[in-house]
């Protein structure tokens, strides 16, 4: 391990950190222009399709790449290509196209497939620069500057959007992705990786990739508490759609049109991610870390009932506060668990395999829940699918697997 792995990780989040507030800034852009355009459930759906999909579709040989080649390059080139994109995004919008909304949906569908291939390439990259004992306390410091970014991004998306014209937000995502890309390239060192793969011009083929393809599934099949962990996390995904991406047509309906309030609930649940991201960096969760992530399943549930119930703006804003506390507390004890227990030569195939369920089940149920909010009120959907999320804690407590993995893995 580097001497200098403190460095080598400041330096690391720091220009993840520039690149991810212009993303999200573009991001918010994206979502609140579709919304306040369209106030449509299915145009909700096909939004979060174009976002999620193509995330679905690259993942997996994202994963083989990271762990073939040299991750700190995938990073840079997929954050430039979505640099790039927002660039020529800009370039049309100044230039007076009629259809916005097309533009923004194209935007979408290609920032996803960079998104898709930088985020496994970052998830096994941690491991690389940071010592096992420290994965932990960095998830966690890692959640709390996303977190802080998710509080900032949605208030100078807002500001720009009144402001500003919408090409500024796509300008802006070109110089911090830019400013990004210079740290992690020039100043973020990486240990020499031992190549665990062929990688001369024959086995550079269709062939090898998907036989490094089912190597990785094989691995993910034979770890049982992996496995479990990624089915629980699709049927939580699936569900929890209608809290991620219906929110904002939901306050729409209910309580105003008002930019503002948009940005309050992006605002009060990055607080909130941001608290637990320095409660589980501080505390480090139970020592067995499965009963941290059947808390966080429980909690995430029974508050999503609580954006179905919530009669006031303010008391809704609380409730999404809260929420946003429980999702650190969830996301660092998983990240931990892999990223301490999974072979470094299969760790982007798993990561990549976790993104492909993260871009697929949201997508699935947005198409569910998506057109019935046209029909049923987003309450009633989040009332129900906050029940199934919390009887997810069931099973989760439940199997002996997982609870003996997050005994054994605890680090204590």
């Amino acid at each position: 391990m580097d001497i200098n792995w403190k460095k080598n990780t400041a330096l690391f989040l720091t220009g993840q950190a520039l690149s991810f507030f212009g993303t999200m800034t573009v991001q918010y852009a994206i979502l609140w222009h579709i919304t306040l355009d369209t106030q449509s459930g299915a145009m909700m759906t096909v939004f979060t399709i174009a976002a999620f999909l193509p995330t679905f579709v690259i993942s997996p040989f994202a994963g083989v790449w990271a762990d073939r080649f040299n991750r700190k390059y995938i990073i840079n080139i997929a954050d430039g290509a979505i640099a790039l994109v927002s660039l020529l995004a800009a370039v049309f919008i100044r230039t007076g196209v009629d259809n916005i909304v097309g533009i923004l949906f194209v935007c979408t569908i290609i920032r996803s497939f960079g998104q898709g291939v930088q985020t496994p390439a970052v998830g096994a990259f941690i491991p690389d620069i940071v010592p096992q004992e420290q994965l932990m306390r960095i998830n966690g410091l890692q959640s709390s500057i996303f977190s802080f970014i998710n509080l900032t991004a949605p208030a100078a998306s807002g500001a720009l959007m009144t402001f500003a014209p919408l090409e500024t937000l796509f300008f802006l995502d070109v110089v911090t992705a830019a400013i990004g890309i210079g740290v992690v390239l020039f100043l973020v060192k990486m240990p020499e990786k031992e190549k665990t793969f062929a990688t001369d011009a024959t086995e550079q083929n269709s062939v090898a990739y998907f036989r490094d393809l089912k190597a990785g599934m094989s691995y993910i099949r034979q770890h049982g508490y992996i496995l479990r962990i990624i089915i629980l996390s699709a049927i939580f995904l699936f569900f929890f759609a209608p809290a991620s991406f219906l929110t904002p047509l939901q306050v729409t309906r209910t309580f105003g049109h008002e930019v503002w309030r948009l940005s309050a609930i992006e605002i009060v649940f990055s607080v909130g991610m941001m608290a637990g991201g320095l409660l589980i960096g501080v505390w480090g969760g139970f020592k067995n870390r499965i009963h941290t992530m059947t808390l966080s399943c429980a909690l995430a549930g029974l508050l999503t009932v609580g954006l179905g119930l919530a009669p006031a703006f303010s008391l809704y804003l609380a409730v999404m506060g809260i929420l946003g506390v429980s999702f650190p507390l969830w996301n660092a004890p998983f990240m931990t668990m892999l990223q301490t227990t999974v072979d470094a030569a299969f760790m982007g195939r798993v990561m990549s395999v976790f993104m492909m369920v993260s871009s697929t089940m949201m997508p699935l149920g947005m198409l569910v829940f998506g057109p019935v909010a046209d029909t049923v009120s987003i309450e009633t959907l989040l009332i129900g699918t906050g029940v199934v999320v919390a009887l997810l804690c069931i099973p989760m407590a439940g199997s002996r697997t997982l609870r003996e993995a997050g005994r054994n893995f605890s680090g204590n």
